[in-house]
């Protein structure tokens, strides 16, 4: 068993090299491996050009790396499930709750920042161990069960608030996470590392392999031997924890937590995350890919408040660029296939 899958991930890296081969050969497989990155490019050319004045300035690139580290590392935690073919709908409470466990316990109980913030990232981890033995084990469907967890956690932390702001985080914290390295926060940072380790994991190890053949089909990946269950776990618990630590990393920057800030959260990830899939590894979730498009949609944004759309319009954006990003991740995941 342990040869069959050996020989079925050297199949796959094959297909994947042929196919990239084939791509990097052509103009249309430059334009589909780097679209993003080049509408990201041209967008960024658009708005310059709206306001040129403003808009193409060195305050404007650091607002728009510096200010949505969050967004960032909760879809980099997101493609975790998402590349076992897991959907989280919790991320975006699992957000709001690590920022709020955060605070109640370092701002209203006193505990020692570290400490509370090891406790609150060990709770998100046992979180995605429930929703693991739930979909995984259970066999109810992920999308299910995540909505039915994050429903309870956005009520949790409200109850755990007292449906108010929780202040008090200790400003030591506060200034060692906004301290400014050439003019970017440390969780800027923190997400450039952290999509570094996923691009590793993905892309370079065996495992990143074996998460392909668990996505693509369960049934086949079990029958060459692979541990399905136990890739398909480490999937959701690796979103939850990584979601608790984009959460904690909110609170920290903010000096407060907002109990109901982390469904604002859950929609931009997931266009992050499909509209990734489309680039630098089309048709397969990938962290450089979730990276570009993460600031491409942040720079959509910038640029519309900047123009004076703001409210609705960033609602309409992320709307439309995720409904477009999973139509063309369909293609892309298909083309992929047939290659």
């Amino acid at each position: 068993m342990k040869l069959a899958a050996r020989k079925r991930e050297d199949v796959l890296v094959e297909l994947d090299g042929t196919s990239l081969g084939r791509r990097r050969g052509s103009i249309g497989g430059f334009l589909q491996r780097y679209g993003v990155i080049i509408a990201w490019a041209a967008i960024f050319a658009y708005f310059s050009a709206m306001r040129p004045e403003t808009f193409p300035k060195l305050a404007t690139v650091q607002l728009i790396f510096g200010t949505q580290s969050v967004i960032l590392i909760t879809a980099l935690g997101l493609v975790f499930s998402m590349a076992v073919g897991e959907y989280d709908l919790s991320v975006g409470s699992l957000v709001g709750f690590g920022a709020t466990l955060l605070a109640v316990l370092s701002g209203r109980h006193h505990w020692p920042v570290v400490l509370a913030l090891v406790f609150t990232l060990f709770i998100c981890f046992l979180i995605g161990s429930v929703n693991a033995i739930l979909s995984v084990y259970l066999g109810v469907q992920s999308i299910i069960v995540t909505l039915g967890t994050g429903t309870l956690l956005a009520g949790l932390t409200l109850a755990i608030s007292n449906s108010g702001v929780v202040t008090g985080i200790p400003i030591g914290f506060t200034n060692f996470l906004t301290r400014q390295i050439f003019g970017l926060a440390l969780p800027f940072y923190l997400g450039l590392i952290l999509m570094a380790v996923a691009w590793f994991i993905l892309q370079q190890m065996p495992l990143g392999r074996r998460m392909i053949f668990v996505q693509e089909n369960r049934e086949v990946a079990r029958l060459a031997g692979l541990r399905v269950n136990r890739i398909r776990a480490g999937g959701l618990i690796a979103t939850s924890t990584i979601a608790g630590l984009a959460g904690t990393m909110l609170a920290g920057m903010s000096q407060a937590a907002d109990p109901q800030s982390g469904a604002s959260f859950l929609l931009p990830a997931f266009a992050a995350v499909f509209l990734g899939s489309t680039a630098i590894v089309p048709g397969r979730f990938n962290a450089i890919g979730t990276f570009a498009a993460v600031y491409f949609l942040v720079t959509g944004i910038t640029g519309l408040n900047y123009l004076g759309y703001a409210g609705w319009p960033g609602q309409v954006f992320y709307g439309g660029s995720l409904v477009v990003a999973v139509s063309l991740s369909h293609l892309a995941g298909k083309r992929a296939t047939r290659k």
